[in-house]
């Protein structure tokens, strides 16, 4: 490939200049959009700044953003960045909606009531599609109609729900998404990003910062240095596609397209249920003696509102539990202040694999506990 020098830009089945289009289409299926309301580009948080820039323009009635709390920390920067830009005030124009006492997770119920309620001082809702640290998976469309409905434009961090549950964003008319490669896609730490804008949008919503790669590629090497931006998410795109990157995340897109998320999704059910399961018989608080260890279950039981990811918690420091996962071979994957983020991935686990975990936190426990 470096042999090629310049000439890599143009020639061979994938030229450089067009890497990241070619393939657009492989992952129009993973997230239900049109080939041309996706660009795949940067980094997850770069193009959230992109896209808020474009979509949050506040005024003094309309001047929130509304996130979820704990919402993943360069989330929440973002937001907070976004809103010192306009010089606001965050504790003022950063809504932060939180769960019930004594409760993990949203009830969608709580989140239509402040989007009601608050909804014409509300510029822009931002939520994950599912939540990095309780597994809870958002109802898209539910927001998306009620933020809307208010006159917002609603749009969604999907780094955790990309590849992991079946997304219809075009369908489900959500305004803009962006999410990463390197979770559920595979494509390893740093991975090319990809971001999303409704089609609706494509001739009325355009980007705040321009490059050369916004620019139509039919006239972009005249070098006249007059904008001809392309329309919709692709005028996004700021710089070359970093062809290696592009070259792992094809690698993915195509194992996903024999796959299909479909499939994935209907063996995740399972393979989550199975899960779920085999912990609430073992460790849940009717199941374990006294001198046993509780494994509670904070991600929602609902199929409908969980990916694949169940997040533990402990009724013992998880310290030890930890140090014990790893000397037997286990990656665990902790998030504070007390969860393990445990998630059967559908497209390389088994079954046997749950049952191989339950066995190893099953000695893993006896071992803290003697």
């Amino acid at each position: 490939m470096l042999i090629k020098g310049a000439y890599g830009h143009s020639v061979g089945k994938r030229p450089w200049i067009i890497g990241d289009e070619t393939i657009s289409g492989l992952m129009a299926d993973i997230v239900g959009a049109n080939e041309k309301e996706i660009a795949l580009m940067n980094g997850l948080t770069v193009n959230l700044h992109l896209l808020l820039l474009s979509f949050f323009k506040p005024t003094p009635k309309r001047y929130k953003i509304l996130l979820e709390a704990k919402a993943f920390p360069s989330d929440h920067y973002a937001v907070e960045s976004q809103l010192q830009l306009h010089g606001l005030n965050i504790e003022k124009s950063m809504r932060i909606i939180k769960p019930r006492e004594g409760e993990d997770t949203l009830r969608l119920e709580d989140i239509l009531e402040v989007i009601e309620n608050e909804g014409d001082s509300i510029a822009v809702i931002l939520f994950s599609g599912l939540h990095f640290y309780t597994g809870q998976l958002f109802n898209i469309p539910a927001i998306t109609k009620a933020g809307q409905a208010k006159g917002c434009f609603v749009g969604f961090d999907l780094a955790h729900a990309v590849g992991n549950v079946e997304l219809h964003l075009h369908d489900w008319g959500v305004d803009f998404a962006c999410w990463c490669s390197y979770k559920y896609l595979n494509t390893g730490a740093g991975g090319l990003a990809g971001a999303f804008v409704h089609e609706k949008h494509a001739y009325t919503i355009k980007p705040a910062l321009v490059g050369w790669f916004g620019h139509e590629l039919s006239t972009r090497f005249q070098m006249d240095n007059k904008l001809q931006l392309i329309p919709g998410v692709n005028g996004f795109r700021i710089s070359n596609p970093p062809i290696l990157l592009v070259c792992s995340l094809h690698a993915s897109l195509e194992i996903f397209k024999q796959a299909t998320m479909k499939a994935l999704r209907r063996k995740s059910i399972l393979l989550t249920g199975y899960l779920e399961y085999m912990i609430k018989q073992y460790f849940s608080q009717d199941k374990a003696e006294s001198k046993k260890t509780v494994v509670n279950i904070i991600t929602p039981s609902c199929i409908a509102e969980r990916g694949c990811q169940l997040t533990l918690t402990f009724s013992i420091p998880i310290k030890h539990i930890i140090q014990e996962l790893e000397k037997r071979g286990v990656v665990c994957d902790k998030r504070e202040p007390d969860g393990i983020r445990v998630a059967p991935v559908p497209l390389y686990n088994s079954f046997h694999d749950v049952y191989k975990f339950i066995n190893l936190l099953t000695s893993v426990l006896g071992s803290v506990e003697t």
